[in-house]
């Protein structure tokens, strides 16, 4: 093999001799063999999949209960993608939603390097189908892509690899993101980026491994850019630590640098523009706001258990993490007890001792700004807090990277197998007292954290009125539909509805990052969550969490009929909400205008107050 592999733990003789014990590679039975097990893998994986999805599949107007508004927001993507193939739609900025700003979509998760080789199920079974596939694919081609560079590459045994693969794609961490994050599960790039680094050392190649790497590199960035950053820091150490401990590696150095400079120079010249796009284009913002920066990983969640798990449920998981969606660190005391156990005992290897000194560092870069304990501040600050406020830094989830720790994990826990399987082999004797403790050991540790199906609920179906096209005519010369409540963090069903319409209905304002441009923002264009609010936008979020309508004054009206002309306006919809009846009274009397009812939507044609 050419690939530089790193160091077999203690006690491995690698991939080779793994190999080797199991029969040549030229034999045709265990060809066979390797083939059935391979094919039992994916299976297994394809299975785990759809057990996590399970519920959004069997239920077709079902959506993820904890975490609708990112739903909404990736339906909307997705529909995206499709747009920009079926009318050649620009790419990387989007006029279909926030009428009249627009969104940066290179700004925020545009998925191109999944919605658009989707677009032949968003435009046959529509947005949420999309969005299914996009989930339940993504977790089960990262299971896939881990247990084939575990198996290929790192390893040398399947059933080692399994396990590591295993927990990679389906970690609490993992489901918990599973909850409306499509691309944060779909993970499956991170495998190949490992691979095709280790492959630059290749003598004689470096050319087209360079090149090999770069398009990898650019597949991720329009995946998701914060996966793309933590294994960018995590290879780095690993790679580092690898050119210091073992001398045997330093030989491949100029083919390795070579190939990392063509890798990285052609990645910058294809990612410039868009990149450029993102950081100094239309409606880019300069860092997440300081309250975003402050989502922290709990240091008691590291050994708690995670509501999606079997050993969890909301009470264990109760104030150890800002939502449900960002439980990156609830590893479980066994498995903590475990993965300490296994660093100790292969401690002789080099990669081990470099991936727990990646873990921790993750570890400690995820408690933010101040540790947090049992949910209370402890006073001590974190190193987050000298680094939160530099460049690209600044619009990284601190609590994320935690995640970053999964794959370590699964890593120690595949390598750990390996060695016990390779003792075993080494004391017949033995055999079965090693793979007993073995199992025992493993089941106790995972066991607690096997993942349960997502929960669901029952999402409003989409009104006729919009299903009908029956918006078309007052949206004609670049005029908006403004929906109440407007949608924003909390309320992104509007999103959902245009995804419905293949982004056709434009709606004012929408779920997006977008710069804050207040005069009293807190850094100037800080990502905000949504466009800058306006009195009428204040007036009925207020309606939709108090269901009370503010006074109305003249002065009131006038910046309503203001604002619906900054919107461009056409025509205000006002759909099935808990608040129905206070939403139409504080329209109505702001307009003036009696609304009809029509489509399952009430609807107030403006188009007299923003001609």
């Amino acid at each position: 093999m050419t690939t530089p592999e790193p160091a077999a733990p203690s006690g491995s003789d690698g991939p080779a001799a793994a190999s080797s014990a199991r029969g040549s590679p030229g034999s045709a039975r265990p060809s066979r063999r390797g083939r059935r097990t391979d094919l039992f893998a994916v299976l297994s994986f394809v299975l785990l999949g759809l057990w996590v999805t399970a519920r959004l599949w069997l239920d077709p107007g079902s959506g993820v209960r904890d975490n609708r508004s990112d739903q909404s927001q990736f339906e909307w993507m997705m529909a995206h993608g499709a747009r920009v193939v079926t009318h050649f739609a620009y790419p990387f900025h989007s006029n279909q939603m926030n009428v009249p700003d627009g969104v940066n979509l290179m700004a925020n998760t545009s998925v191109l390097s999944i919605s658009l080789p989707l677009t032949p199920v968003t435009l046959l079974l529509g947005p949420r189908v999309a969005f299914l596939v996009f989930l339940t694919l993504g977790m089960i081609a990262t299971a896939t892509a881990w247990y084939f560079l575990l198996s290929r590459v790192l390893i040398g045994s399947r059933g080692p690899a399994w396990l590591g693969a295993g927990f990679c794609a389906f970690a609490p961490a993992m489901v918990s993101h599973a909850n409306g994050h499509p691309n944060i599960v779909s993970q499956f790039v991170v495998p190949l980026l490992i691979w095709r680094t280790l492959r630059l050392g290749d003598p004689g190649r470096w050319l087209r491994n360079g090149i090999l790497l770069a398009l990898v590199i650019v597949w991720q960035a329009f995946l998701n850019l914060e996966i793309l950053l933590m294994t960018a820091v995590g290879l780095g150490v690993i790679v580092g630590v690898l050119a210091i401990g073992r001398a045997d590696l330093r030989s491949r150095a100029r083919s390795f640098l070579a190939g990392l400079a063509v890798a990285a120079g052609l990645a910058a010249l294809l990612l410039a523009y868009p990149l450029y796009v993102q950081f100094f284009g239309p409606d880019a913002y300069s860092g997440l706001s300081r309250l975003i920066r402050g989502y922290s990983s709990d240091l008691a969640s590291f050994v708690a258990y995670s509501r999606e798990a079997l050993a969890g449920s909301p009470r264990t998981a109760a104030g150890l993490a800002k939502n449900p969606t960002e439980e990156n660190s609830f590893f479980g005391w066994a498995l903590v007890v475990l993965v300490v156990g296994l660093v100790w005992w292969m401690r002789r290897s080099v990669v081990v001792l470099a991936l727990a000194g990646l873990g921790l560092l993750f570890a400690v870069l995820s408690l933010g700004r101040e540790v947090r304990f049992d949910n209370r501040g402890t006073g001590v600050p974190g190193p987050w807090a000298a680094l939160e406020n530099l460049p690209i830094l600044h619009s990284v989830v601190p609590t994320r990277w935690a995640l970053a720790i999964t794959p370590i994990i699964g890593l120690l826990l595949a390598y750990g197998a390996e060695r016990a399987r390779a003792l075993a082999d080494s004391h017949p004797a033995a055999r079965g007292q090693i793979r007993f403790v073995t199992a025992t050991v493993l089941t106790m540790a995972l066991l607690p954290i096997v993942p349960t199906p997502l929960p669901v609920t029952r999402l409003d179906p989409v009104p006729t009125f919009v299903t009908s096209g029956a918006w078309r005519p007052y949206v004609t010369g670049g005029r908006s539909v403004v929906t109440l409540p407007l949608p924003d963090t909390t309320y992104a069903d509007p999103l959902r509805w245009s995804a419905q319409t293949r982004l056709d209905m434009p709606l004012a304002r929408g779920y997006f990052l977008g710069p804050d441009t207040r005069p009293n923002a807190e850094a100037p264009r800080v990502a905000l969550f949504g466009a800058p609010p306006r009195p009428t936008s204040t007036f009925f979020t207020t309606i939709r969490r108090t269901g009370a309508v503010p006074p109305i004054t003249p002065q009131g009206r006038v910046r309503a009929v203001d604002d619906l002309r900054f919107w461009r306006a056409g025509v205000v919809i006002l759909g099935p909400h808990e608040h129905e009846t206070a939403l139409r009274r504080g329209m109505t009397e702001l307009t003036g205008i009696q609304p009809s009812f029509t489509g399952g939507v009430w609807v107030w044609d403006v188009r007299s107050l923003t001609d």
